[in-house]
């Protein structure tokens, strides 16, 4: 396919700015093992459903990693981000507690992470209004995340909300003064806009505290997050059926992997391209074990499909036992995880609320 000069140029000013992404965010990974406390982290899911293995495989596992590393964590549960794209908010109380057993069943500490929820930090969603000042229309419709749900609308109205969705990423970024977000290359934009926000904000309102831009300039610690394909080959989608869900038991998961995808070529290989169905389970128990996939498959050698559907089910199972047994005793205390949430918005509002005061100092609208 034929690219006009525009669209080269625009693909050349794409990758060298990716490239400087990249190297902005290795000096980022150098800097954390040299003095961690420099940092604070914000990241998060929206409780649309449960948590699978895409998502541990893909961020879960990277964001406990980080805690390791001495990194303050701040873990999010988008809650108002719910209704972006749909009309109801489906059974929240349920999923918002799943994701938080989740978190801590899989190895998120409480006691140093700071996990809150949207809904319960008012200070926070405060920050949207003065923000939407600061961003036009049109760059709103230019953000990839919009761009593609409005596509995807098939002739449906875009609300409103899910227009400002980028504006209210950036509000839970800045509002917590958070200087890394963990991302893959595609979220980039939304890291872009807040940095954008943040800049005009000080160059239209001005500093506070000594000289201090009001708000941190986020940075992106990028993030290879292995995609990984759901077992029908496709891309892993609660819709489709077709994922491992943390909270499964080890029969729900020897019974959703007995039904994956394969081929009809008994000696097992490790050829993406070829043999992608075939390739992702062995992916799968790689990530889960440690050995490498093309190991893996020399070992199952030509025990065809049911061999290799044996070792992907011992290989998960045996990684998800010690989650499983934590999301098991944390189920049974609920109190517990109330008073963790409690904990985590109670900390989130003292931030946000500090945060609203330097917005309003800034913008001349402390009245007494």
């Amino acid at each position: 396919m034929n690219m006009t000069a525009e669209e080269k140029m625009e693909r050349s000013t794409d990758s060298a700015s990716l490239a400087r992404a990249l190297e902005r965010s290795n000096e980022i990974d150098r800097a954390i093992d040299e003095d961690p406390t420099h940092f604070r982290v914000l990241t998060g899911d929206r409780p649309t459903g449960h948590l699978h293995l895409g998502h541990y495989f893909g961020t879960i596992r990277n964001r406990v990693l980080l805690q390791q590393r001495g990194v303050e964590t701040w873990q999010l549960i988008a809650d108002y981000q719910v209704i972006t794209d749909r009309d109801g908010v489906g059974p929240l109380k349920e999923r918002v507690f799943s994701l938080l057993t989740d978190y801590i069943a899989a190895g998120l500490d409480p006691e140093k992470a700071v996990i809150f929820n949207h809904s319960a930090v008012p200070a926070l969603n405060q920050l949207m209004l003065p923000f939407l000042s600061l961003v036009t229309e049109s760059e709103l419709h230019r953000n990839p995340t919009v761009k593609s749900e409005l596509e995807a609308t098939d002739g449906r109205a875009m609300s409103g909300l899910m227009l400002t969705y980028p504006v209210h990423q950036a509000a839970d970024i800045l509002f917590c003064r958070a200087n890394v977000v963990p991302v893959g290359q595609d979220q980039l934009p939304h890291l872009e806009q807040a940095r954008l926000i943040a800049n005009r904000f000080d160059k239209r309102y001005g500093r506070v505290h000594k000289d201090q831009p009001v708000f941190k300039r986020p940075e992106a610690l990028l993030s290879e997050a292995m995609l990984v394909l759901g077992l029908d080959g496709q891309k892993m989608s609660k819709s489709r059926g077709n994922t491992i869900e943390l909270r499964m038991s080890a029969d729900e998961t020897a019974a959703r992997i007995k039904k994956a995808k394969t081929d009809a070529d008994r000696v097992i290989t490790f050829d993406p391209e070829n043999r992608p169905e075939v390739s992702n389970l062995l992916t799968l128990a790689s990530l889960a074990n440690g050995e490498a996939p093309e190991a893996i498959a020399a070992r199952i050698g030509d025990g065809g499909g049911g061999v290799l559907k044996a070792t992907v089910t011992e290989a998960i199972n045996d990684m998800l036992a010690p989650i499983r047994a934590k999301r098991a005793e944390l189920e049974n205390n609920q109190d517990y995880l109330v008073e963790i949430l409690r904990r985590g918005n109670e900390r989130a509002n003292e931030v946000a609320e500090e945060t609203l005061r330097d917005v309003r100092e800034a913008m001349q609208m402390i009245y007494y």
